[in-house]
């Protein structure tokens, strides 16, 4: 007779995990039996007649719901990436219940008592190092999360947190179903005019794909479609049309987005006042380096204010260049062409030496000179599509790590680019469990005979990523849940944001950038046109993230429907000041803002933290720079103080181990070229 666990993959935790095995109908018999099972356990903890210990008590918590995330882990990731009516059912099915259960532990009396009655012990008082930061976040993190409210309220938090679940996997639900359902057709290869040869093979291809008729291109809201068209397209009419489409994603009747906001809102703030916070802000920055609300603001707000005065000249020269005050779908095109006049630069020159197979290898050929690491393609491990490949990351002859990689877009597959942990290893006693993870992105994939060749900034989106998987996989914490990217918010992108720094290095570069036909380097004359580039309208891409991370802290610490009206406009109103050109009256633009809102956190009060990060990564940086971008020594150091380290120290304190002092403020404001400015922004 087969065995359950024989005919459902989702119940063995598998380190190669069986994608071509897993299908939709068993997600819920697997979720309903691994919940069953850790509420069995989590009851043996509770009833542990023997005196409390870390063994007893918080190991046997590190490792409660392991099993659980990760087949749920798995579901969730299968469902971004490779969706069927059958799987989104079915994981809509099973995913508050686990949400319910997560939520659930921290209201937990008997686990609430267990954990305070192992701190008062003598054991407990003794602990050093990440096994005393495991006691004290968890005890913290209990409070936090409404370990001392009353029946009542415990009733309501676990109500909100089932809620927030349904509603946030709507919204993103919304999102990939609008984007899907909208696609522009051109069979007049004259309106084509300006879009790069490699943008109109990949219109022409996905046509084909469609099974359109001869001659057509089709157009979608998948980055690399909207981008292409976005910036080199002259006929101003179609961009128009698919700007405004992009912009009103999700808003449309069938999916529409705007009460799921709302709704998602009003739950957070309804969170975070019964937890006693002002807000939802400074509820979840609690435990993060800003620590509240208002800090996070205040350093929005500094960066503006040195930002202002360069992007008020940006935005005229492009006036002057444009010859009028250009629309909001003007703007790419017309910096582009005004980049080119300046530098007599072309993005598109640079694409021919961005093979993205290329890319990858030297990616990794700069780790290993880093860091000591190998990483090696294994053929034969099944993925969730033909396209992802699968990856082994090696110290020596020791596996540390592995992961998946899927690059292209699909339209089962949501947009951006993300990584995610499957396994998180760790460490103890001289051994090392290794990591499992993956990287999404969807980039500009091959197209007949041409292979996938990608622009300069989907280059630096593949070392973003990366560094997040590095993160992930060279994380040495005994405490699984410390290890890895299991930090703070506005520490987890530093790691990532500093690897995008070798995308712009001629040492780099060389070891990767060759012209996919001849083998030629990058020429020196281009190399110097794109690094003088670099800065080019540096203060409109600085001034739309932060405002991006002003509309956040915005919505989670002061809208009130009541008070501030329609949440569009009043999103609108706060982005207009971020924005070169005024805002179309029809702008909903954060009806799609999926960093936001597709998890009961997520993003949500913490977009701030890619600017928080940046300053770091600017000031880490200049190490490498000043004693070798390539120097093993302080890639070493990097590896050890920083990303080995996970969670096991306050984040200020690695950061400090690393580079001897805090961070330097003026890094950012020095790469971006402006250093040489008095306070007010002005020279």
């Amino acid at each position: 007779m087969t065995s359950s666990h024989d005919a459902n993959p989702l119940l063995e935790r598998r380190f190669q995990i069986p994608f071509d095995q897993i299908r939709a109908e068993h997600v819920q018999p697997a979720i309903a039996e691994l919940l069953g099972d850790t509420r069995g356990r989590l009851d043996q903890l509770i009833s542990d007649p023997a005196p409390r210990s870390f063994a007893n008590t918080m190991d046997v918590l590190d490792g409660l719901t392991e099993r659980l995330d990760y087949a749920i882990g798995i579901v969730r990731h299968l469902e971004a990436v490779a969706t069927t009516p059958e799987l989104r059912a079915a994981y809509n099915a099973a995913q508050p219940d686990v949400s319910e259960f997560h939520s659930s532990l921290p209201l937990n009396e008997g686990l609430w008592r267990a954990v305070q009655s192992y701190g008062e012990s003598e054991e407990a008082k003794s602990l050093t190092g990440s096994r005393k930061r495991f006691l004290e976040k968890t005890i913290d993190n209990f409070r936090r999360h409404g370990a001392e409210l009353d029946a009542a309220g415990k009733k309501r938090i676990a109500e909100i947190d089932v809620e927030l679940t349904k509603q946030t996997i709507r919204f993103s639900e919304n999102v990939l179903d609008s984007i899907n359902e909208f696609e522009l057709v051109v069979r007049d290869e004259s309106k084509l005019a300006g879009l790069p040869a490699g943008a109109r093979a990949m219109a022409r291809a996905s046509a084909g794909f469609k099974g359109l008729e001869e001659p057509s291109w089709r157009f979608t809201l998948q980055a690399p479609s909207y981008i292409a068209l976005m910036t080199y397209l002259d006929d101003a009419a179609i961009r128009r049309e698919v700007y405004e489409a992009f912009v009103n994603r999700a808003v449309d009747e069938k999916h529409d987005n705007r009460p799921v906001m709302l709704r998602i809102l009003e739950l957070r703030r309804e969170k975070a006042n019964l937890l006693g916070y002002r807000d939802f802000a400074d509820l979840v920055l609690e435990d993060r380096m800003a620590h509240t609300g208002h800090r996070a603001q205040e350093f929005l707000a500094d960066l503006k204010q040195k930002t202002e005065y360069h992007f008020r000249k940006e935005n005229q020269e492009l006036e002057a260049f444009a010859g009028k005050v250009p629309e909001p779908w003007d703007i790419a095109y017309y910096a582009e062409k005004q980049r080119a006049a300046l530098y007599n630069f072309d993005e598109e020159e640079l694409r021919p030496y961005f093979e993205l197979d290329r890319v990858v290898q030297g990616m990794f050929e700069i780790v290993r000179m880093l860091y000591g690491i190998r990483v090696l393609e294994k053929q034969g491990v099944p993925g969730w599509d033909p396209q992802v490949k699968y990856y082994e990351i090696r110290d020596g002859d020791t596996l540390i790590g592995a992961f998946y990689a899927d690059w292209y877009p699909r339209e089962n597959k949501r947009g951006g680019a993300w990584m995610d942990a499957f396994i998180t290893g760790i460490a103890r006693d001289d051994s090392l469990e290794p990591h499992a993870g993956l990287i999404c992105g969807n980039l500009t994939p091959p197209v007949g005979e041409r292979p996938s060749l990608l622009t300069h900034r989907e280059v630096q989106t593949i070392f973003h990523e990366f560094g997040h998987l590095l993160h992930h996989c060279l994380s040495k914490v005994e405490v699984r849940s410390l290890a890895g990217v299991n930090v703070a918010w506005d520490f987890v992108e530093l790691p990532s944001q500093i690897m995008e720094n070798w995308c712009w290095e001629r040492e780099a570069l060389d070891l990767f950038a060759r012209h996919y036909q001849t083998g030629e380097l990058i020429p020196r004359e281009l190399f110097d046109k794109m690094r003088k580039t670099r800065t080019f309208r540096a203060a409109n891409t600085q001034m739309r993230q932060l405002g991006l991370g002003f509309v956040d802290l915005a919505l989670h610490r002061e809208y009130l429907q009541h008070k501030d009206g329609d949440l569009m406009l009043y999103a609108r109103r706060i982005l207009q000041e971020f924005s070169p050109v005024p805002l179309p009256e029809r702008y909903n633009m954060i009806a799609a803002f999926t960093h936001l809102f597709t998890s009961p956190v997520g993003y949500g009060a913490g977009y701030y933290s890619y600017k928080w990060s940046e300053v770091l990564d600017a000031d880490a940086f200049t190490m490498f720079q000043r004693r070798g971008i390539f120097s093993r020594e302080v890639g070493t150091q990097f590896r050890q103080r920083l990303l080995s380290r996970g969670n096991s120290e306050d984040p200020a304190d690695l950061y400090r181990s690393f580079m001897g002092r805090d961070p330097d403020p003026n890094a950012l404001l020095e790469r971006c070229g402006w250093l040489a400015t008095t306070s007010s922004g002005q020279p």
